[in-house]
């Protein structure tokens, strides 16, 4: 009698269990998703659907839309490694990240899609831009010390944010005709004129010099 011939295999592709890959997954499917869409049209399912993962899956590495949006904008995870590189000055690795983010080949950088959204969702907006700003104040703080953190850095995230926004969503003026590699040179330059002041401890009061 002839053996039984092997059962069919499975068609049914089966499940990786790799909570890194799938984050992974999720990160980039949310950085097209927000790109495409903006923050407030895009969805968790959606997202969800792009990564190849359940919605619950979504929820369980990230809790929430607003906290997935933070993961994926590239700019609360590479203030970190500004700390860390120490070859040129700050100014100039500041400027040059922006740039690389914004400027890549595949850019979907999440940054653009918050200062766009802000036309669309003016509370969202807020939100985030706040919930962002809290992730980043600590290596500012261990950057360039107290008093900047409170005197100057806020005015350096809103020249990137009017820089975002003149180039890359309205893409219009003068920023937007620069070439990278001048438009890099400038705003490093820009930054270096912000941050050049020592800010580490107030200026001296002016009448306490006359007393």
């Amino acid at each position: 009698m002839p053996p039984a011939p092997d059962p069919s295999p499975d068609p049914r592709p089966r499940r990786v269990r790799d909570p890194e890959l799938h984050r992974r997954a999720i990160l980039e499917a949310a950085a097209q998703a927000f790109a495409e869409r903006g923050y407030s049209r895009a969805t968790l399912r959606d997202i969800a659907r792009r990564a190849g993962v359940t919605h619950g899956l979504v929820l369980r590495h990230f809790g929430s839309k607003e906290n997935l949006f933070l993961a994926a904008v590239p700019g609360t995870r590479d203030v970190d490694k500004l700390a860390e590189d120490s070859t040129e000055p700050l100014p100039t690795r500041i400027a040059r990240e922006f740039v690389r983010r914004l400027e890549g080949p595949h850019s979907n950088d999440t940054f653009v899609t918050l200062v766009r959204s802000a036309t669309d969702d003016e509370h969202a907006a807020a939100g985030l831009y706040a919930a962002m700003e809290e992730r980043t104040n600590e290596t500012y703080r261990r950057l360039l010390g107290g008093h900047a953190l409170e005197h100057r850095v806020p005015f350096l995230a809103a020249l990137l944010v009017g820089v975002t926004f003149s180039r890359y969503v309205i893409r219009a003026g003068a920023l937007a005709g620069m070439s990278a590699e001048r438009f890099t040179e400038d705003l490093a330059g820009s930054i270096d004129a912000l941050l050049r002041v020592d800010a580490r401890a107030p200026s001296p009061d002016p009448s306490a010099e006359q007393a």
